[in-house]
C-alpha cells in the first residue's frame, strides 16, 4: 500500500480488500471445473478420505488438466483419478484410460461398468496391444500415478515412455507422480522397493525425448523415510505389515511422492 494514504483511511480498505478477494475466491472456487469433479457425488467414500494423501485438485492443475483436453491415464486401475477425470472430460473432451492387460484391465472394465451413467464415454484402451488406436499426436495430457516403479520393475519403462511420446501433441504435457528414493540412495533398491530417485524418472524421459518442466512437493510427505521392511507398500493405504507397527505406519501415512511435469518439445529431438 502507498506509504502516503493515511492510516485511517488504510484501516478501513484493507477489512474491504479482504472482503472483496474472499468474495472472489469463493466464486472462483465454485467455477472450478476440477473442484467441481472431485465434489462428484459418484466418487466413493474409500477414495475421498485419500484426498489428503493426494492433493488431487493442486496435482491436476499443476499439470495443465482442463475440460475440452484429450487425457490419457496409464493404469488407472482401482479407477481413483478416474473417479475425477471421468466427469471433468465428459462434456468436452476425451478421457482414455490406458490399461495394462491381465486382470487389472478385467477389474477396470468393471469399474467402468458399475455406473455407465458416469463412466460410459471413457475410451478403455489395453496396453501394449491396442496403444495405437490412441492417434498418435492428439493427446493434450498423459498422466500416470504411482506406475513408473512399476515400468522399472519390469523393464518396460523405455517403450511406455515412447508409446507416450508418440501419442502426445507437440507440446503436450507427460504428468508423472511416485514415490520419491532419496538420491543418496543406492539404485538397485528401485527394482525392489516401489520407491525411484527423481533422477531416474527425469532420465528416462529426457531419454524418450521429453523436456522437464518443472516440479512440485504438493503430494511430498517428510515422515517418509523411504527404508521400510517392505517397500513402499509398508504404508498405507498397502499396509503390508498388517497389525505390525500399523499405528506407526498409519500416522506417517501415505509415500513421500514427486509431482513432476515433462513437455514434449514443439519441434522434434534429433
Amino acid at each position: 500500500m502507498n506509504r502516503l494514504v493515511p492510516l485511517a483511511l488504510a484501516a478501513m480498505l484493507v477489512p474491504l480488500g479482504a472482503a472483496v478477494a474472499q468474495h472472489a475466491g469463493h466464486h472462483g472456487k465454485a467455477a472450478d471445473p476440477i473442484a467441481a469433479s472431485i465434489a462428484a457425488p459418484s466418487r466413493t467414500p474409500a477414495n475421498i478420505a485419500r484426498d489428503k494423501y493426494r492433493h488431487p485438485a493442486e496435482t491436476l492443475a499443476f499439470f495443465g488438466v482442463k475440460p475440452g483436453q484429450t487425457v490419457v491415464e496409464y493404469a488407472p486401475s482401482g479407477g481413483w483419478y478416474s473417479e475425477i477425470l471421468a466427469p471433468l472430460l465428459a462434456k468436452s473432451g476425451t478421457f482414455y484410460a490406458l490399461q495394462p492387460g491381465g486382470r487389472g484391465l478385467d477389474g477396470y472394465k468393471s469399474f467402468i461398468a458399475a455406473k455407465p451413467d458416469v463412466y460410459g464415454k471413457v475410451k478403455v484402451v489395453a496396453y501394449p496391444d491396442e496403444v495405437t488406436t490412441i492417434p498418435a499426436g492428439t493427446v493434450d495430457t498423459v498422466l500416470t500415478f504411482r506406475n513408473v516403479h512399476n515400468m522399472v520393475m519390469g523393464g518396460t519403462e523405455a517403450a511406455t515412455f515412447k508409446a507416450f511420446y508418440t501419442m502426445l501433441k507437440p507440446g503436450g504435457t507427460l504428468g508423472v507422480v511416485d514415490h520419491r528414493l532419496p538420491e543418496g540412495r543406492d539404485t538397485a533398491l528401485e527394482k525392489t522397493s516401489g520407491y525411484l530417485k527423481v533422477s531416474t524418472i527425469r532420465r528416462i524421459a529426457q531419454e524418450a525425448g521429453f523436456e522437464f518442466v518443472g516440479a512440485s512437493e504438493v503430494n511430498a510427505n517428510p515422515k517418509d523415510t523411504a527404508d521400510w521392511p517392505k517397500g513402499v507398500w509398508t504404508l498405507p493405504p498397502v499396509l503390508t505389515q498388517k497389525d505390525v507397527d500399523k499405528a506407526k505406519y498409519l500416522a506417517i501415512g501415505e509415500s513421500d511422492r514427486m509431482t513432476l511435469k515433462f513437455r514434449k518439445p514443439l519441434q522434434p529431438t534429433k
